[in-house]
């Protein structure tokens, strides 16, 4: 069985909004929201865009970042994903889902 990674993501929504979350199988979680059935917030609001993920050798370090990129202004969280850009990241582009 394939280690699962501790990931916290950022998701565009359709509506322009932003939602941070934690998963440990990113794509398993996406598709959830792709369903309705993953967070509250994100009902009604596809299609996605994963515009920030970063990996995490435990759940308790990813559950940090979330916790701080939660506590950002809009503006700080795209500064953040335009850094991440800026490095050379490579993001998913999950519009299809």
């Amino acid at each position: 069985m394939a280690e699962e990674k501790h990931t916290v993501y950022i998701l565009k929504c359709k509506d322009n909004s932003l939602y941070t979350g934690y998963t440990n199988n990113l794509k398993k979680r996406l598709q959830m929201h792709t369903e309705g059935k993953g967070a509250k917030y994100t009902r009604g609001r596809g299609p996605f865009e994963v515009v920030y993920r970063e990996h995490f050798s435990t759940k308790e370090l990813a559950m940090q970042k979330e916790y701080q990129i939660k506590q950002l202004s809009r503006k700080e969280k795209f500064s953040l994903i335009r850094d991440m850009l800026k490095e050379g990241v490579q993001v998913e582009n999950t519009k299809e889902l």
